[in-house]
C-alpha cells in the first residue's frame, strides 16, 4: 500500500565561531608554563588525542546544519559551537584520558582512580561538587574547581505520568546558545528494577515521519558528559528504591550520528571501576546508519536495536529518509552478516511502530517474517504514540494481536512493548519540543507536552 506522508522542514541554528584548538595544533593552545619539560609533553600528548575533552579545548556540541539534497535527504554538515568555558568535563573522560589528564596537571596517577570513585560509585550517582570529595586534599580540590566541571547538566524539572513513568527535563550547561537547549531523558519503572531512556543529541537529523523529536530538526550532538550525567544524575535522585539497571540510547536523537560521543560514554557506563554496567542491559538504537552500526558492533558488545518500521522501500523512504541511502536489503544484510559473525550467539532487537493502514496489513506480516529469515532477532512491536500535528493513528489492538500472533507462528520471539509515559509525552517518538531550541524553565513547566 501506497504511503502518502506530509512533508516537514527541519530547521537548525547556525552558528560561527572559531576553533580555538584542534587536534594537535599545538600552535594555537596557550598553557600555564610549568617548569617541568615532561608535564608540557603530557599536556601536549593529552589535548592532541582527547581534542574535545580537554582543558582550553572546544567542548563535543557540533552546530548542525540541516538541509535537503535532490533525494529530499538530510545532508548535515557539523560545525564548531561556540563555548563560553574552559574547563573539562570530567564525565566526558574515559579513566585512562582522565589518569593522563591529571599528570598533565603534575598530579600522581592513583588520584585518577580517587576521582573516579567520587564520580562512579556502584550505587547512587556520585556527588555533585568537589567539597564533598572529602579524602582528596583541599589543594587538589581546589586545583580541579579551577579547571574542571562535576556535572553537565542541570535537571530543571521532573514530569510524572500516572503509570509512575517520570520525563526528566535537564538543561545543558555551560553551552552559549540560549542556556543551551533542553533534553530529556525517561525514568521506566518495572516490578524489580528501572529503565533509563537516554537521549544523544539535540533534535534529531533523521526525519522520521512519525516521530515528535524529528521536527524540531538537529541543533547539536551532546557531549560524552552530557550523556553520563543522565545516567548519573538520575541514579543520584532516583535510584533509593529500585536500582537503575538497564540503559537505552532510545530518547532524542540518532545515537550513531554521534557515535564518538555515544561509544565513549558507553565505555565509561561499563566500566569495572565506576557503574559497572552490564553489557547485556545496554542497547543502542538506531535507524539504519550502515557503516556506524558495523562500528558499533565492532566496538562494543551492547545490544543493536534497528528501528525497521516498515517492510518496502516504498513505505520506508516515505516514514524514514535514510532509506534512500541505505535500502532495506542492505540494511538486513548488514544486520545478516553481524549477527553470523562477530555477534554470533546473540540477537538483534527489531523495533517496528505499528502505524494503521501503513505497515499493518496481512501482507506486510508476511513480508516481515521473509526479511527476518536468517538473522537472530528479536521483535519489538510498538503502538504509535501520537503528538500534536501527528498524521498518523496507531494500529488497533486487533491488528497488533495479528501481527504478534503470525510472527510467533513462524518462530520469532515477538513482544508488544506497552506505551509508557503517554499522559506526561513520554512515551517513545514523543520526547522533544519542536520549533523552539531552548525554552524558559517558567515555559517548559506551564507546557512540559
Amino acid at each position: 500500500m501506497a504511503c502518502f506522508v506530509r512533508p516537514f522542514f527541519t530547521l537548525s541554528t547556525k552558528r560561527s565561531s572559531t576553533r580555538l584548538f584542534y587536534g594537535a595544533a599545538v600552535k594555537n593552545i596557550s598553557y600555564v608554563k610549568y617548569t617541568c619539560c615532561r608535564q608540557l609533553q603530557l599536556r601536549a600528548s593529552f589535548q592532541s588525542s582527547t581534542s574535545v575533552h580537554s582543558v582550553n579545548l572546544q567542548t563535543a556540541q557540533q552546530s548542525v546544519d540541516t538541509k535537503a539534497d535532490s533525494n529530499n535527504n538530510a545532508v548535515v554538515t557539523d560545525k564548531p559551537a561556540p563555548v563560553d568555558i574552559q574547563k573539562v568535563f570530567l564525565k566526558g573522560l574515559t579513566r585512562v584520558q582522565m589518569q593522563r589528564w591529571l599528570e598533565s596537571l603534575g598530579e600522581q596517577k592513583f588520584r585518577a582512580l580517587q576521582l573516579w570513585k567520587w564520580l562512579y560509585p556502584p550505587q547512587g550517582g556520585g556527588v555533585d561538587n568537589f567539597a564533598a570529595m572529602s579524602n582528596l586534599s583541599k589543594s587538589f580540590r581546589n586545583k580541579l574547581e579551577q579547571v574542571a566541571v562535576v556535572d553537565s547538566l542541570e535537571l530543571e524539572n521532573v514530569y510524572e505520568a500516572k503509570d509512575g513513568t517520570k520525563k526528566l527535563a535537564f538543561r545543558l550547561k555551560n553551552r552559549s546558545t540560549g542556556g543551551g537547549g533542553i533534553i530529556e531523558s525517561v525514568l521506566i519503572p518495572n516490578e524489580s528494577w528501572v529503565t533509563l531512556c537516554v537521549s544523544s543529541q539535540l533534535g534529531c537529523a533523521q526525519r522520521c515521519q512519525f516521530c515528535y523529536t524529528a521536527k524540531m530538526g538537529l541543533h547539536g550532538h551532546l557531549h560524552t558528559a552530557e550523556i553520563v550525567d543522565q545516567v548519573v544524575i538520575a541514579k543520584r535522585l532516583f535510584e533509593k528504591e529500585k536500582r537503575i539497571s538497564n540503559i537505552v540510547f532510545m530518547g532524542m536523537g540518532e545515537p550513531l550520528h554521534n557515535i564518538d560521543n555515544v561509544l565513549r560514554a558507553i565505555e565509561i557506563l561499563l566500566d569495572e571501576q565506576g557503574l559497572h554496567l552490564s553489557h547485556n542491559k545496554v542497547t543502542v538504537s538506531t535507524s539504519g546508519l550502515v557503516p556506524e552500526m558495523e562500528r558499533l558492533a565492532k566496538e562494543t558488545n551492547v545490544n543493536i536495536a534497528l528501528s525497521l518500521n516498515a517492510t518496502t522501500d516504498q513505505v520506508r523512504d516515505q516514514l524514514m529518509p535514510i532509506n534512500r541511502k541505505y535500502p532495506i536489503q542492505v540494511l538486513l544484510n548488514t544486520a545478516r552478516r553481524i549477527y553470523t559473525n562477530e555477534r554470533s550467539g546473540q540477537k538483534l532487537f527489531v523495533e517496528y511502530v505499528m502505524l494503521d493502514g501503513v505497515n499493518d496489513s496481512i501482507e506486510d506480516a508476511k513480508r516481515l517474517h521473509m526479511l527476518l529469515a536468517g538473522i537472530p532477532c528479536k521483535i519489538n512491536l510498538i503502538p504509535f504514540n501520537s503528538h500534536e500535528g501527528a498524521t498518523f493513528n496507531s494500529s488497533s489492538e486487533s491488528k497488533i494481536q495479528f501481527f504478534h500472533e503470525y510472527l510467533t507462528q513462524k518462530g520469532h520471539y515477538v513482544f508488544t512493548r506497552e506505551s509508557r509515559g503517554q499522559d506526561k509525552m513520554a512515551a517513545c517518538g514523543q520526547l522533544g519540543k519542536p520549533r523552539k531550541l531552548s525554552v524558559s524553565k517558567k515555559e517548559y513547566e506551564q507546557n512540559p507536552m
